[in-house]
């Protein structure tokens, strides 16, 4: 195994797998009930996409467009009405959502009244129960007002999650984010004064000209709200997106951002925090809140929204992905203009054949810190996963691996270790995509 082309540990995050720079058209496009049939529908996760936001910052690859007619705004939501009725038809009216996720762009660009209306549609046309499946929301510093989180709070949203990125007002600069540090404080007060039991606060680390002291001073900036989770993300600088590498050489990034990997996971940890995984700390003194129910490793997504993933065992599905402004805008205009019944089917997407569903259980479970669950995988595939992946013991022979999981070293190391176990279908899927 080596460290890629470049010698870089930052080959990609795999959020999700495979991204959706792998999808393709389906011909033919199947419907949604034969998508769905020999699935269990009892212990959905569900994520409603919310493609706007305020403005674009410089590192975002999301699908999102800034600023957009307030007009779109409303026929996105009648949108998103129209494709719940279909697919909740589709499926049989007898899906059950014990995980929900509100994410985008930012869902807190809606006003509390648009708000309010996207609840609507999740309460009444999906029944799903907000409170009871732990919903999560995104927010920003801009956006976190105290008559949008009452919306959330009367709704019941569990997690509020809030991308400062930085305290450091030349970082976020830096990153094409302009934003005041004050703005900061008095949007996470807002969030701890409208009670959600949990806040997220997700930082960024490799920026340019960030040192040790200010990437220190943003973490010190967060604990002091001592939220209940912490995402810490690495700057990537990735096609279509505004800032490209300034001052560094690759290697002398990847020094910095391995730096100050390390000394967040040693300042999070003195301070109470257990990590979840590369990105992922949670106060020691929280429980778990993922339901029991649901496992991310087994168990369905069911998407609403423009930019929303769907998966099933055997299928993942989407709409078409883009980053550059013309294609976003021509793809939310296609979205836009559909009628109910083409929200039936599954156009665009990627089929997971058995090979391909064991790679996504092995990389969802190693790159988390509880690491591999060997009954389970067995209980699953009817194998065991060393002989399914005999490349793992190279992982044991770099100290990346002890047991069933990835030691500290192996963690740092995931956004290598990832990309490194994805099958070349789909690497052959991701590097033909056209980006745009």
């Amino acid at each position: 195994m080596t460290l890629g082309p470049d010698g870089s540990p930052y080959q990609g995050y795999l959020y999700a797998y495979p991204h959706k720079t792998a999808y393709r058209p389906l011909e033919p496009a199947p419907p949604l009930h034969r998508v769905w049939a020999d699935e269990p529908r009892h212990s959905l996760f569900l994520y409603v996409h919310i493609p706007f936001c305020e403005m674009r910052c410089g590192f975002c690859n999301l699908f999102t467009r800034s600023h957009p007619p307030e007009k779109q705004v409303g026929a996105y939501l009648r949108q998103v009405g129209s494709q719940a009725r279909t697919v909740m038809a589709e499926l049989g009216g007898d899906a059950r959502f014990v995980r929900m996720a509100i994410g985008g762009g930012t869902p807190t660009y809606l006003s509390a009244g648009e708000l309010a209306s996207l609840f609507d549609i999740v309460e009444r046309i999906l029944g799903a129960d907000p409170a009871a499946a732990g919903l999560s929301v995104e927010t920003s510093p801009a956006t976190a007002t105290a008559d949008r989180l009452r919306v959330l709070s009367e709704r019941g949203v569990r997690r509020v999650s809030i991308g400062v990125q930085s305290f450091v007002e030349m970082e976020t600069r830096a990153v094409g984010r302009p934003q005041r540090r004050a703005q900061v404080e008095r949007a996470l007060s807002s969030i701890r004064a409208a009670g959600a039991p949990v806040l997220n606060i997700d930082l960024i680390y490799g920026i340019d000209g960030q040192t040790l002291d200010t990437w220190q001073e943003s973490l010190d900036g967060a604990l002091a709200w001592r939220p209940e989770e912490l995402y810490l993300y690495p700057l990537y600088v990735r096609p279509m997106t505004g800032i490209g590498r300034r001052g560094h050489t690759a290697a002398d990034w990847d020094r910095q951002r391995l730096a100050m990997y390390r000394h967040a996971v040693d300042q999070l940890g003195a301070a109470g925090y257990v990590q979840q995984s590369m990105r992922s700390f949670r106060r020691g003194d929280v429980p778990s809140d993922v339901d029991a129910e649901y496992c991310c490793q087994d168990d369905g997504m069911l998407g609403l929204g423009c930019g929303a993933r769907s998966y099933t065992a055997a299928l993942h599905y989407s709409f078409d992905y883009a980053v550059g402004i013309p294609h976003v805008r021509a793809v939310l205009d296609e979205y836009l203009t559909r009628d109910a019944a083409a929200f039936a089917r599954a156009d665009r997407g990627f089929r997971l054949d058995g090979h391909e569903q064991r790679t996504r259980w092995l990389i969802k479970s190693l790159l988390r810190a509880p690491g591999l669950d060997a009954a389970a995988y067995r209980r699953r595939f009817g194998t065991a996963y060393l002989d399914d992946f005999p490349q793992l013991v190279q992982l044991h022979n770099r100290g990346w691996m002890t047991g069933n999981r990835l030691t500290a070293e192996g963690l740092a190391m995931s956004d290598l270790i990832g990309p490194w176990l994805m099958t070349d279908r789909v690497r052959r899927a991701m590097a033909g995509y056209d980006p745009r």
